[in-house]
């Protein structure tokens, strides 16, 4: 069932505008290239509980950031366009480079029943890729997918944190190359899209063995992926979304094209919120529809947004009430109601901004950790920390480089 909301339900707070974002990547993700200098990592200190850390790339490298005070703690050089993904283990965040997944240890750990705060190091352990692109972290497994082959690499996600060097790998290969993504389900077996150096059309699944058991090719363009509650997983399609529970479901888009290309879950909610946009001549990557996913009622909503509020693909988010987090154009940060798109409550925190002329540029960007909205603001070389319940900037780290990815490590 598909249905359409109209924008006066998204006024409830006035003039506000609202927004959304999308997630891994927009039309197809780059691998960076790079060379790694890591910094000198100063003495481990025992804190007091898990400090998170927040992870930018910027032209020239990628910085550390202390996600209380946002200040520096760690800065390493490296070249090319950069992506950056946390690794899932609360320490580890996982850099694209020319030679695959490259291991940044954010400098904090628990050991013993003791947390420790140390400096940042970029490894030299990569995950060797051609062309690194997606990585997914669902229950206790990390995968990464290699654009260039389609090979997919998954490990246990804990073990990066004692494995001498890298962990114990497991490894696929798809039918063809392509700009892919996979996720590995907690029984052993594997979603992996299908593609080809012409186009992507949907997603099989192989078991434990590695024997398939099932696909779809009702999905075209397939790109974004999540699960949410029940372990249910969501693909995004250029005409709709693609839902698999054991079984596969298509949930068609109200448009004749109308592409989700970026998913964005939770493992408490049974609703997946994606980007939207039903126009596929529009230029540039602004987009002013989001994508409300109920795979317990089969129903895929479109929510419009107020004239004049847009988004791209790194400004949405979940909030602890899963409810959807938006950056809007308008340089606020709306929260939207899951199930009904309705608007929760509007925080100003950035100046009024336009989109990139290519999406590998640096424009604000989003992330929530534990209540606390981390939003970039290159315009200013500046980020901040949010909190969601009211609004209140945190702190603000400004910056010597301008951010483009941000991540952030639990800690």
């Amino acid at each position: 069932m598909t249905t359409v909301l109209p924008p006066a339900r998204l006024l409830a707070l006035g003039a506000v505008g609202l927004l959304v974002a999308g997630c891994s990547s927009d039309p197809e993700a780059d691998a960076a290239t790079g060379t790694s200098s890591a910094a000198p990592s100063p003495a481990a200190e025992e804190v007091a509980a898990p400090q998170p850390r927040v992870t930018l790339t910027y032209d020239g490298g990628v910085l550390v950031l202390d996600a209380a005070t946002l200040e520096v703690v760690g800065d390493h050089a490296l070249d090319g366009f950069l992506r950056v993904n946390a690794a899932g283990d609360g320490r580890h965040a996982l850099v694209t480079t020319e030679e695959g997944f490259q291991v940044l240890d954010a400098g904090v750990w628990t050991d013993g029943g003791s947390s420790h705060a140390g400096g940042t190091v970029l490894t030299d352990h990569v995950f060797t890729a051609d062309t690194a692109g997606h990585v997914v972290v669902h229950g206790d497994r990390t995968v990464l997918f290699a654009d260039g082959t389609g090979d997919i690499t998954s490990f246990a996600t804990a073990d990066l944190l004692t494995a001498d060097g890298l962990p114990e790998t497991r490894e696929w290969t798809s039918e063809a190359a392509h700009h892919g993504v996979a996720i590995e389900m907690e029984d052993g077996s594997l979603l992996s899209t299908l593609g080809d150096e012409e186009g992507r059309s949907g997603v099989r699944v192989l078991d434990a063995s590695g024997a398939e058991v099932a696909r779809s090719e009702e999905c075209p363009g397939v790109h974004g992926e999540g699960t949410v509650a029940g372990e249910v997983a969501v693909f995004g399609c250029e005409d709709g979304v693609l839902v698999y529970d054991g079984t596969f479901t298509k949930l068609t888009a109200p448009d004749a094209y109308g592409r989700t290309g970026n998913v964005f879950t939770s493992e408490t909610s049974p609703v997946a919120v994606g980007d939207y946009n039903a126009d596929p001549d529009a230029e540039g990557y602004l987009l002013s529809q989001v994508a409300l996913v109920d795979t317990a009622a089969g129903s895929l909503t479109i929510v419009p947004l107020p004239d004049g509020v847009e988004y791209t693909f790194r400004d949405l988010a979940r909030g602890p009430q899963d409810e959807a987090v938006l950056l809007g154009t308008d340089g606020s940060l709306h929260l939207l109601d899951e199930q009904s798109g309705e608007l929760l409550a509007s925080h100003p925190v950035i100046d009024p901004w336009e989109g990139p002329a290519e999406w590998q540029d640096p424009h604000p960007a989003l992330r929530v950790h534990d209540g606390t909205a981390y939003v970039t603001e290159p315009a200013a070389d500046a980020v901040h920390a949010v909190d969601l319940a009211t609004g209140e900037v945190l702190a603000t780290g400004e910056l010597e480089v301008t951010p483009n990815e941000i991540a952030v490590v639990s800690g």
